[in-house]
């Protein structure tokens, strides 16, 4: 599946939440991150940020597509985050 993940955290917890979704996503911007996932791999995602999160202070959403072949994407500016294809 193919997922977008927008988060707000906490000043003391950002830069946790930026490690945990490097890990199964590419980073588009600031707290913006997407890419193909397995679905295991989503549930442990969406686990690792429910345990770091306050949900008093933080929010995170995700927004799932059975395939990225439906989507369109358009950018504008500058581009902050980055294909990170390793060749």
């Amino acid at each position: 599946m193919f997922i977008i993940v927008v988060y707000d955290f906490g000043v003391k917890r950002v830069a946790k939440a930026l490690k945990i979704t490097r890990k199964y996503l590419n980073w588009v911007q600031n707290s913006v991150f997407e890419g193909e996932i397995s679905t295991a791999n989503y549930v442990k995602l969406k686990k690792e940020l429910q345990a770091l999160m306050n949900p008093e202070e933080d929010s995170v959403i995700f927004y799932t597509f059975r395939t990225k072949r439906y989507s369109k994407r358009e950018e504008f500016g500058l581009k902050k985050g980055g294909d990170e294809n390793i060749i």
